[in-house]
């Protein structure tokens, strides 16, 4: 059988690839903008090292001309930050990232120096300062200069002559460490146009590297710059952002028709195959080729299987209609005759000739109370249920074998029983042995012999018992053995049979999970009925 996906399966898996969207799309973003924050650290670090080496040569220069030794000049660095001399590269990788960095407060502002700047400093940052403003017009860094007190010796901006060790990334690049760090910024002013040089992201990002000397800290080189905003940095690749909508609406379109194949195409189908079958017309349901879900293949079986018990019920009601109909209309056929016989010439008949015509009437109105009674007995036979538990045969088959010597003088019927017990009502089971003798007496004649056996078997590995019963009759020839158990078939209408003995026998055998079966030759006829012991819905 070819596999199919559950209905949940589809609705859970069409959910989930739409919240893997969403989501995926957030975090996406999210990472996104911390990429923004660590391309800013990056191009600030790049600076930085540029800064910081054009202000390490500018301070050589000055202790050089005013005749100062360089190792004592400056603060001594934390051992912790000392680089080692002969270490070729000193590499400063970009670490910020929104989701594990802290954000700070808003720096504090520049306060003034307890002290006054270092002249070497001071002079080293002038000679630097022109270069720095004309890098921020390009970079729009702020950069600061501080000597190895925390003192602005050069800057973009108006600290000049202030102070900011204060402040956590100063202080630490003052002990030899390279920081970066974010900061939270606040503006005022409305959000600057998607198109414009400004930035409006709500953080800074703030680098400080130290300028060293071996192990002495000369003083550090501090810059800040807003990220760009994850507004304007979409707004710069919306081609792209189109593009990729683009895709995401072709991607939710496509699980579209993918839920409507695999669950509404299908329900389409077996909605139609229904109003086909309410319409009366045959075949019309059938197992859906493509079902999509194992649920829709599941009710697709199951309407097909309705719709054929459906036909096969109303072929049954048919077939069913005719013969009562038929059954019926001989025998009352017959009385309507001698009714009006008896009405129109009663007076001119002998009394020998009313008494015949009175007799037919008895006979037919036996006739078709025989046939109610029949009918009855296969209803109930059609909806009975099986017993829960099982009873000796033996004293049933005795029971009924003995009414029907006494209904019938002329049949020799011999009972042979071995035991046995069989899960099955008592009056079901006389029912049974009650058609099988009668049919037996019906097609055998006047002085059949008829015999009984009973013995317990094995069915299947389950207890059972056998039931024979067997007559001495002229047998029943193979055309008539595949139609016996057909209703309303018979071939001794004339001595009262109503074709519904037999099949009053295999419905009630059957419902209770057995099987009869006839052996029939020239001499003798045989049924051979097996019961289960058990119940079969035990």
């Amino acid at each position: 059988m070819r596999w199919t996906p559950r209905l949940r399966t589809v609705l859970v898996s069409v959910n989930l690839l739409i919240l893997v969207i969403l989501v995926g799309g957030i975090v996406l973003l999210r990472l996104y903008e911390s990429v923004l924050v660590r391309r800013t650290e990056a191009e600030l670090i790049a600076q930085a090292a540029h800064a910081a080496a054009a202000y390490k040569v500018a301070i050589a220069r000055e202790i050089e001309e005013r005749g100062q030794p360089p190792e004592g000049y400056g603060v001594a660095a934390s051992p912790a930050w000392i680089v080692p001399k002969d270490a070729p590269f000193v590499p400063w990788t970009p670490r910020l990232d929104l989701a594990r960095s802290p954000v700070l407060t808003t720096p504090e502002p520049a306060r003034a120096a307890d002290t006054a700047s270092d002249p070497v400093a001071l002079a080293a940052g002038e000679s630097i300062a022109q270069a720095l403003q004309d890098a921020q017009r390009t970079t729009l860094a702020g950069i600061r200069v501080v000597d190895s007190a925390g003192i602005v010796v050069a800057t973009t901006r108006t600290e000049l002559g202030l102070s900011l060790a204060h402040r956590e990334e100063v202080a630490r690049a003052l002990e030899g460490e390279n920081v970066s760090l974010i900061r939270a910024r606040i503006r005022d002013d409305p959000p600057p146009a998607l198109d414009s040089i400004q930035r409006g992201a709500r953080v800074r990002v703030f680098v400080a590297m130290s300028v060293t000397h071996g192990d002495r800290v000369w003083g550090a080189v501090v810059l800040s710059r807003t990220p760009m905003s994850l507004q304007q940095s979409l707004y710069g690749v919306r081609g792209y952002l189109g593009l990729g909508a683009v895709v995401l609406i072709s991607l939710t379109t496509l699980l579209g028709l993918v839920a409507s194949r695999t669950i509404s195409r299908p329900m389409k189908e077996l909605i139609d195959q229904t109003e086909r079958v309410a319409r009366g017309e045959r075949g019309a349901a059938t197992p859906l080729g493509r079902p999509g879900t194992h649920e829709v293949r599941q009710v697709s079986e199951a309407v097909a299987a309705m719709a054929r018990t459906l036909e096969q019920r109303a072929d049954y009601i048919r077939t069913f209609a005719s013969g009562v109909s038929h059954e019926f209309k001989t025998p009352l056929t017959a009385i309507r005759g001698a009714v009006e016989l008896l009405r129109d010439h009663a007076e001119e008949m002998t009394p020998e000739e009313r008494d015949r015509f009175l007799g037919n009437l008895e006979h037919d109105a036996a006739r078709l109370d025989r046939l109610v009674t029949r009918l009855t007995d296969l209803a109930r036979a059609d909806v009975v249920h099986p017993a829960s538990e099982s009873i000796e045969v033996a004293p049933v088959v005795e029971e009924t074998a003995a009414r029907v010597r006494e209904a019938a003088p002329n049949a020799r019927v011999e009972v042979h029983c071995e035991g046995g017990r069989a899960a099955v009502d008592r009056e079901l089971l006389g029912s049974i042995l009650a058609n099988l003798l009668e049919n037996a007496q019906q097609h055998g004649g006047d002085g059949v012999t008829i015999g009984v056996r009973v013995r317990p078997v094995e069915d299947g590995g389950e207890g059972a018992v056998e039931i024979q019963v067997a007559d001495d009759g002229p047998g029943i020839s193979e055309a008539n053995r595949e139609r016996i158990f057909e209703r309303f078939f018979t071939t001794a209408r004339d001595r009262g049979g109503s074709g519904l003995g037999l099949p009053i026998v295999r419905s009630l055998v059957e419902v209770h999970g057995g099987s009869i079966r006839v052996e029939s030759a020239s001499g003798e006829t045989r049924f051979v009925v097996i019961l289960p012991e058990e119940s079969p819905s035990a």
